[in-house]
């Protein structure tokens, strides 16, 4: 049977032979890099009453990007987040005035910034 040609390893600078993807020091992560507190509210996204009604009807209420038409954009928006972060609270994650509509790059810069401040607040803790 015939073999699969090696291929140089995906990593930038790396030469290593591999079969396919990445060699052994460069493999990619757990994709799933959660905390666990998150991994515990994660299912909600996944209720009927989510994917169903909350979202479909919050895209429908605010079709463009929030943050982009702040600037003048008019940008359709895909994304629906919780302005204020639920942290698994049913009652805030069902809130509909706690909802806004942004666009994907705006939702992953948002959502990037508040990782970043909840780390740097960790960090802050630590260095006491």
């Amino acid at each position: 049977m015939a073999m699969k040609p090696l291929r140089p390893c995906r990593h930038p600078g790396c030469y290593v032979l591999v079969s396919g993807g990445y060699c052994d020091a460069h493999k990619p992560k757990d994709s799933d890099r959660r905390s666990e507190e998150s991994k515990a509210w994660r299912w909600m996204y996944s209720t009927d009453e989510w994917t169903q009604d909350i979202r479909p009807m919050q895209l429908l209420r605010e079709p463009f990007c929030r943050e982009c038409s702040r600037n003048g954009l008019r940008v359709r928006a895909t994304d629906v987040d919780h302005i204020e972060p639920h942290r698994g609270d049913w009652s805030k994650f069902t809130d509909r005035n706690n909802l806004q509509s942004l666009c994907h790059a705006c939702h992953s810069r948002k959502t990037a910034e508040e990782m970043w401040q909840k780390s740097a607040a960790l960090r802050s803790r630590y260095r006491r």
